[in-house]
């Protein structure tokens, strides 16, 4: 088992340097360009995600759908991985972070179009899609297809459940002294009462979490530089100066190049807002929209929300502080920052933390099981479903190296065939863009190019 860790904690650490970040950044690059700067449209984007379209088709409201992908997206990167770039390669690495939210707008945007242009209607009239199905209808390369569901459906337990259930026990026995067994059982109670109930019980809940957990989180950032006000600009003027320029070693700080910051920078803001992965389009698939683009505007709010402003918000907090001088390193470097505000900064960590990964658990799960369901069919969801509990509590109670470094680097695989189906149908992307959004007709019907599959075969 030891050497087995080994050979995959060494994948783990090529497949996340510099060749899947120059892919990922490349492409948001690529994207932006081919689409005119699409994050202008970021403020129309927004109104329509809290807008009720009555006229259009799917399982759940777009600000459900995107309600839901958020729910999954904000966790426990946007503070302890914000904190472990900082910790790593310096203050200027929020900038980067931040650089790479703006650009990933437009992929977040580009994956979306593709899930609804090509999702399906499956036997029980509800709607399938994500980077799977765009690879068999839109490439025409099915096996491509399987190859990113088992992926992402190994990844989900990972990434969007066992490593999630562990930090909130392991946070909550630090706390309250609470055994992780009870967090354990809770969660996984919980979870079962929410995910059982499908899609739309999922969407129900985040509509209601996901408002909530990011308004509490930003506004007690917010009063917490409020405290601190006076030394926000200086703080500022270190996170943009390090940017370019790399950090000097400061009491227990080893000291950063720009290098360095840029690639923690970067690779902590690919995983935090996920843009390229494939995860947010397979949710975005389910949501009533009257054509692709205008859910794909909703959905590129979430990369806006998660880096743009969380991280942003998190990194100006922990580097406002200076405790990121004292060497230590992610979550430790996140307790101390929050903590040296009393009773504030303790209690907006704890309540983020708890909020943040529990709704990603919930929004992960619907990611794995329609990744499930791609490969073994409808009715396999319910023993997804059943796994999917087991683990909460499993991964509440027990040490989790390997699965963490076997979650990453399945999610790290998860990103080629989605890259590779953004590029090959770029041209696709920029022609309903054109159509819809360039052309003024973003209230357009489209003609419904819905696969039925509902009457031909089970699914």
């Amino acid at each position: 088992m030891d050497s087995f860790h080994a050979v995959v904690s060494t994948l783990d650490s090529w497949l996340w340097g510099w060749p899947l970040l120059i892919l990922l950044l490349g492409t948001h690059l690529f994207l932006t360009i081919r689409l005119r700067f699409i994050q202008r449209y970021i403020g129309k984007a927004i109104k329509i995600s809290v807008t009720k379209d009555d006229f259009a088709q799917g399982d759940v409201s777009q600000f459900s759908a995107l309600a839901t992908a958020l729910a999954a997206t904000i966790g426990t990167g946007n503070i302890v991985g914000v904190a472990t770039a900082i910790a790593i390669g310096g203050p200027g690495a929020v900038l980067w972070t931040w650089f790479t939210g703006v650009f990933g707008i437009a992929t977040k945007y580009a994956e979306a179009l593709l899930a609804v242009k090509y999702r399906i209607k499956t036997s029980d009239g509800t709607m399938a899609g994500g980077p799977m199905y765009v690879l068999e209808y839109g490439l025409k390369m099915k096996w491509l297809g399987i190859l990113f569901a088992l992926f992402a459906s190994i990844a989900a337990f990972g990434i969007g459940n066992m490593v999630q259930a562990n930090s909130i026990s392991t946070l909550v026995h630090e706390q309250f002294s609470i055994p992780t067994y009870v967090t354990g059982l809770v969660m996984a109670a919980l979870t079962a009462v929410v995910i059982l109930g499908g899609v739309k019980r999922i969407a129900k809940v985040n509509d209601l979490l996901v408002p909530f957990m990011a308004a509490f989180y930003v506004l007690g950032c917010l009063i917490i530089l409020a405290l601190t006000w006076q030394s926000i600009p200086n703080t500022i003027a270190t996170i943009i100066t390090s940017a370019f320029t790399g950090q000097a070693a400061a009491g227990g700080f080893a000291g950063s190049t720009v290098m360095m910051a840029m690639r923690y920078g970067v690779s902590r803001g690919l995983f935090s807002n996920e843009s390229g992965l494939g995860s947010a389009p397979i949710v975005a698939a389910a949501a009533q929209t009257r054509n692709p683009v205008k859910q794909a505007l909703v959905s590129s709010t979430g990369t806006f929300w998660d880096t743009v402003i969380i991280c942003a918000i998190t990194g100006i907090t922990i580097v406002n502080t200076g405790v990121w001088t004292q060497g230590l390193n992610g979550g430790k470097l996140t307790h101390a920052a929050f903590g040296s505000i009393p009773v504030i900064g303790p209690l907006v960590l704890t309540l983020g933390l708890l909020t943040f990964v529990f709704s990603t658990i919930l929004g992960w799960s619907y990611y794995g099981e329609k990744s499930f369901e791609y490969l073994f069919g409808k009715k396999s969801i319910i023993f997804y479903r059943l796994a999917w509990v087991v683990a909460v509590f499993a991964g509440s109670v027990f040490s989790l190296s390997l699965v963490w470094d076997l979650a990453d680097l399945t999610n790290g695989l998860m990103a080629i065939p989605n890259l590779i189906a953004l590029l090959a149908l770029s041209g696709v992307i920029v022609k309903e863009t054109k159509k819809y959004l360039w052309d003024d007709n973003l209230d357009l019907i489209s003609e419904d190019e819905t696969i039925d599959l509902s009457a031909s075969k089970p699914v």
